[in-house]
């Protein structure tokens, strides 16, 4: 894969990201969030382990174990996190407080652990989404800032970005689908018990079936996949900030297939987000492009 192209595999899984809300909506009354997320997280897995195996990238040596159950609690504890913060304080705050704050903990991470300082556009590019993400919070005046579900919300951000950064390292010595299968396994057995206390019946459910087998094998298998091929040659930062496709896919779902109305700031606050996004995509391949030239 070329280089050049990483940036827009990394949107492309963030695009897909941004479905699991939508097809949520879909689903039977009965499905809890944090049973989704525990479905997800093992239909995801199970299918890029069977892609794995049948591309036979699969191996069972040369993991750093800890780097692996690190990156897979990151993934396990994301899921709580972000769904409490949901339930707490509502789709559009919780959505946006978690994936906003997570490109700021990568850079921060980054900077104070790793000592890379994070380039200019990085700079730029994030206070562009973060603030269009901050704007995006505002749209409902019966917005409930919950400090737990904020809290957690921000639980949720660190939790990203710590798998983006520990999955980076992974993906440069074993196969990206590989990476992600180990990871997303590890995670669903850590979550299993999930499974087994909440009522699963839903699944039963054609519309049931039917939203988890979008959000486990589009929405997480092949999402991952491409966001862990995408970082083999971009920045965990740049990659965390790309990730902001996410809430906007889901906003601009909200508005065209589910109805929600956004208000003029709200769409102030899209195209800001989409200005950071571009900002990162465009700048790195006019470089690179200057270059070839």
């Amino acid at each position: 894969m070329r280089a050049g192209l990483a940036p827009f595999m990394i949107l492309s899984a963030a695009v897909l990201w941004g479905t699991v809300g939508t097809a949520k909506t879909f689903a039977p009354a009965g499905a809890d969030s944090i049973s989704i997320g525990a479905m997800r997280l093992l239909v995801g897995g199970l299918v890029l382990m069977a892609v794995a195996i049948l591309m036979g990238k699969m191996t069972l040596k040369g993991w750093p174990l800890k780097s692996v159950l690190l990156a897979a609690l990151s993934m396990a504890l994301f899921q709580p996190f972000f769904f409490i913060a949901v339930s707490l304080t509502g789709v559009a705050v919780g959505t946006v407080t978690a994936i906003g704050s997570a490109p700021v903990f990568s850079g921060m991470i980054e900077w104070v652990v790793f000592k890379t300082r994070p380039a200019g556009v990085w700079w730029l590019s994030t206070f562009l989404a973060v603030t269009g993400c901050i704007i995006l919070m505002f749209n409902s005046s019966a917005v409930t800032v919950d400090p737990l579900g904020i809290l957690s919300a921000l639980g949720a951000g660190v939790s990203f970005a710590s798998f983006t950064i520990l999955n980076s390292g992974l993906v440069k010595n074993h196969h990206p689908i590989a990476s992600a299968a180990i990871i997303f396994m590890t995670s669903a057995i850590m979550l299993s018990p999930f499974i087994l206390i909440y009522d699963s019946s839903w699944l039963l459910e054609t519309e049931g079936f039917l939203a988890a087998m979008h959000i486990g094998v589009l929405a997480t298998g092949l999402a991952y996949y491409l966001f862990a091929v995408g970082l083999r040659n971009v920045k965990s930062s740049t990659a965390v900030t790309l990730s902001l496709a996410e809430p906007l896919t889901a906003s601009l779902l909200g508005v065209f297939l589910v109805g929600e109305i956004l208000d003029s700031w709200s769409w102030t606050g899209l195209l800001m987000l989409l200005m950071g996004i571009v900002l990162l995509v465009v700048r790195p391949w006019r470089k690179r492009a200057g270059a070839e030239a």
